[in-house]
């Protein structure tokens, strides 16, 4: 008695376990989480499981629809696309392992051939896809909400293919949320087919599990709404969305005229439009004065706000510039807000618990802790033709007073020309030369060689330029080893800083404040603050310090955001990177 005493416990601590692994809870009570007590929870889990064992969702089902659950299935196995109802099925792989699994008993139609709660959770949730930037006539929504219609005004046994649509019903539900499921949490594109300097973040996720529990628990909307990116950036920047959208539904703004400059101290009847405009998006919040064609001084500090929340350089003058943002439609900057809360499904709902992330487009680098920024600075990025890549890895080093060995096509593109211009470019600029890249290369003569007669087919040579103040990496760079051999890195060349489009690096990132990042990495250690960092570079010692704990490193993307105090931000695409998924977006969905 004993040993089966013992044997009973164990089962239930398992099959315990396993629902809670599996998210499977169906004697959880909503709102009372302690009505039924532990021990009578886990017993009462075992037995639902050791029934589902005996009595497979199959018993359960309406045998009529599984068979033709079954029939639809099978017979797309053989063709090149899977259609049901004349709809082209996504879930190819996912859906026939799905319904196997369940021995091709329906998962939305009950017993009786009704259609259980779930179906209508379900269609409110696709309806609702919209306010995630999503389309839901991608998701059958039109053809699932008139098989509902159509099943709610037939009548058992009058109707003899009833069962045959409601086949139909249950898989294209399955599908929808399959995908609607999918395109959640990983987003409708994969980056890496449209930009090929960008690292997908591919998440394992099994979404036929998710469904599973999700119809067992009856919590369809609330199982898709957690499989949305957690960060606040996303929620704001979906908040915006619905902002935009709501201001549309007003009417398009006004354009304005093209025409000389609009600048405080004049008077010109496009400064109504300028007013009205900037007040429709809440840049001017006062009141409209008497004179409203008088350029004033509130309005040159509500065009200043505008022209700073969209990249521009806030000089409060309406110029070419600024007129060609300000007549920018809402529907442009809706999609713009849509696009950029796709970027947001891109990457690792877990950021890590302290990270620094950089917006390229922004120009901008973040320390993040717990949720909070807690030291940010500006940053220059890679011209045009020499993007910085998009991708997430794990700071290990940094390196004080670095060595800048040049990479082969900068050294061939960009230094070359400068050489074969003036050998003593070279000396000038702390080079040395070795004859080629392993750690015992000779080193050579710049003036022994024939530098004319060099190209891009013979060019056999490393360049490296010594640590000093002029380096091309500064005196510090933060090495997280990637693919790209993009770092974080210091630079002499201050005054880009200042600029406001700052795409002049071959890909690395140049930072303005160096020794505050250095000193954060490091730990806030005592021997590495921001002074005893300095002197260290000032010993003039090549240095290689590994940080004690390494910190995530995300470099991303976004032309459209919110700042944590609600301000709505639209940059210009300096990549070009907006189009090429606005045409992804539209695109028929591929098979997954």
């Amino acid at each position: 008695l004993l040993l089966i005493s013992f044997g009973l416990e164990l089962l239930c601590e398992l099959c315990y376990h396993y629902q809670s692994v599996m998210y499977i809870s169906p004697f959880r009570l909503p709102n009372s989480k302690n009505m039924i007590p532990m021990r009578i929870n886990k017993y009462l889990i075992a037995i639902w499981l050791i029934c589902e064992t005996i009595s497979p969702n199959a018993a359960n089902a309406h045998p009529a629809v599984a068979q033709h659950i079954s029939q639809i299935i099978q017979t797309n196995a053989s063709e090149k696309e899977f259609t049901c109802g004349k709809e082209r099925i996504c879930g190819v792989l996912l859906i026939p392992q799905f319904y196997q699994n369940r021995g091709w008993a329906p998962a939305w139609i009950a017993s009786d051939g009704s259609l259980t709660g779930n179906v209508r959770e379900l269609i409110n949730a696709l309806q609702s896809s919209p306010l995630e930037g999503l389309s839901p006539e991608i998701y059958h929504l039109q053809k699932v909400q008139n098989l509902v219609s159509d099943m709610h005004l037939s009548r058992p046994g009058l109707d003899p293919d009833r069962f045959f649509h409601l086949a139909e019903l249950d898989i294209l539900l399955t599908d929808s949320f399959l995908l609607y499921a999918s395109h959640l949490r990983s987003g409708r594109v994969n980056p890496e087919t449209i930009h090929t300097e960008w690292v997908a973040f591919h998440t394992e996720i099994d979404l036929s599990a998710i469904l599973t529990s999700a119809l067992i628990n009856g919590r369809i909307s609330e199982t898709l709404f957690q499989l949305n990116p957690p960060h606040p950036g996303y929620r704001r920047l979906k908040d915006a969305l619905h902002n935009y959208r709501r201001i549309a539904l007003a009417g398009e703004w006004e354009q304005i005229h093209s025409g000389p400059a609009l600048k405080t101290g004049e008077k010109d009847p496009r400064v109504i439009m300028l007013r009205k405009r900037l007040k429709i998006s809440e840049d001017f919040p006062e009141p409209i004065p008497e004179e409203p064609s008088f350029f004033d001084a509130k309005l040159e500090q509500a065009l200043k706000r505008f022209q700073r929340r969209h990249g521009l350089e806030a000089d409060g003058v309406a110029g070419k510039n600024t007129l060609n943002e300000l007549n920018k439609s809402i529907e442009q900057r809706i999609r713009q807000i849509e696009l950029n809360m796709e970027r947001w499904r891109w990457i690792p709902h877990d950021l890590g618990r302290r990270y620094i992330l950089v917006n390229i487009a922004d120009f901008v680098l973040e320390v993040v802790e717990e949720g909070n920024p807690i030291l940010d600075m500006r940053v220059v990025v890679g011209r045009d033709y020499r993007r910085t890549p998009v991708f997430s890895e794990t700071m290990k080093y940094i390196v004080l007073n670095p060595f800048w060995e040049v990479p082969f096509s900068i050294a061939v593109k960009d230094k070359l020309p400068l050489i074969q211009k003036d050998t003593a470019y070279l000396s000038k600029n702390n080079f040395r030369v070795f004859n080629g890249w392993e750690e015992n290369a000779r080193e050579i003569d710049p003036y022994s060689i024939d530098w004319s007669s060099i190209g891009r087919h013979n060019f056999i040579y490393r360049l490296r330029q010594e640590p000093g103040p002029e380096n091309a990496l500064g005196q510090i760079k933060f090495m997280f080893p990637n693919r790209f051999s993009v770092y974080l890195h210091h630079t002499p060349q201050r005054e880009l800083f200042n600029r406001t489009v700052r795409t002049f690096s071959s890909g690395c990132i140049r930072i303005e404040k160096p020794l505050d990042l250095a000193a954060y990495v490091l730990g806030n250690d005592p021997q590495w603050s921001v002074e005893g960092i300095r002197k260290a570079i000032e010993a003039g010692d090549n240095r290689t310090i590994f940080l004690k704990h390494p910190i995530p490193v995300h470099l991303l993307y976004w032309t459209a955001w919110v700042d944590p105090d609600g301000v709505v931000n639209f940059w210009e695409d300096v990549y070009d990177r907006d189009i090429p998924l606005d045409q992804a977006l539209k695109e028929k969905l591929p098979d997954s």
